[in-house]
């Protein structure tokens, strides 16, 4: 059975950090203990993460932190940040779901989402509702970063926006 979740770091038990950690060092091999270390480091209690799970299982993840940005006043947005799907369930079109339960969970917070991504990702992002920034038009204040940037749910244009990743 397929199941989305989403959920506060708050709100997640030890077993399902440890499910993402698991998940996550499958792709970024750091092992758990640095998985475990960077996960309690960096993630804030009202980090939303969305799960996907296939029999109770954790097959699928996608972070969304809350964050900072600067228009002509600060105002919250998300990061997105880290997706992934479990190797053997790749090629499924389940990123194509997991990608719809967050623009909808975007939505639902009524926030703007931020993403960076490489060159070979832009095409799936656009698919996937997101529009491409011209990169004179924003700037990542405290992370190095020369890829490309990515947002969702902007009602409206803006002419720079600084976007605080920490």
């Amino acid at each position: 059975m397929t199941r989305l979740i989403s959920k506060k770091t708050s709100r997640l038990s030890k077993e399902e950090i440890k499910s993402i950690c698991l998940l996550k060092d499958t792709y970024w091999k750091f092992g758990l203990k640095l998985q475990l270390e960077f996960f309690k480091k960096n993630i804030k209690s009202s980090d939303i993460h969305n799960i996907l799970t296939i029999n109770k299982k954790i097959i699928g993840y996608t972070l969304l932190r809350s964050r900072k940005m600067k228009t002509s006043f600060f105002k919250k947005y998300l990061l997105f940040d880290t997706l992934i799907i479990k190797k053997n369930y790749r090629n499924r079109k389940l990123s194509k779901l997991l990608m719809a339960f967050n623009n909808k969970i975007i939505k639902n917070n009524r926030k703007i989402s931020f993403l960076m991504c490489n060159n070979n990702l832009v095409k799936f992002y656009k698919k996937n509702n997101w529009k491409k920034i011209n990169k004179k038009n924003f700037s990542v204040i405290d992370h190095k970063f020369k890829g490309n940037g990515m947002i969702f749910n902007a009602k409206r244009k803006y002419s720079h926006i600084d976007f605080y990743t920490r």
